[in-house]
């Protein structure tokens, strides 16, 4: 009987394990890019929505006249957080909301 013999991995057995884990990183990483880049189109489509919702409001209880300002509906209690610097237009004459460019919707 040899006593003597180490039981463990070989050096080449670390090294393919060491890949495979890299791989499995590398995948992971890139699948999460894209899962986030569509909560950010989705979020902005929620508040796009959210705040079209607040004109109309805005229109039916102020005698048919459209916020010429994004704070108007924050002020008139159409919405409650503030909305986004940078990220949403004003309100045109019809009541469109647009994102601005090179915002984070845009």
């Amino acid at each position: 009987m040899n006593k003597n013999q180490d039981k463990g991995f070989t050096l080449v057995e670390l090294l393919i394990v060491i890949v495979i884990l890299g791989i499995l990183a590398t995948v992971t990483v890139f699948a999460v890019s894209g899962i986030t880049d569509r909560g950010q189109q989705n979020a902005c489509a929620v508040e796009k929505r959210a705040l079209e919702t607040a004109t109309e409001a805005y229109f039916v209880e102020n005698s048919q006249t459209f916020p010429t300002t994004l704070a108007q509906l924050e002020t008139g209690g159409f919405i409650k957080d503030p909305v986004r610097a940078g990220v949403w237009s004003n309100p045109d004459a019809s009541g469109n909301i647009t994102a601005v460019s090179g915002g984070d919707c845009a």
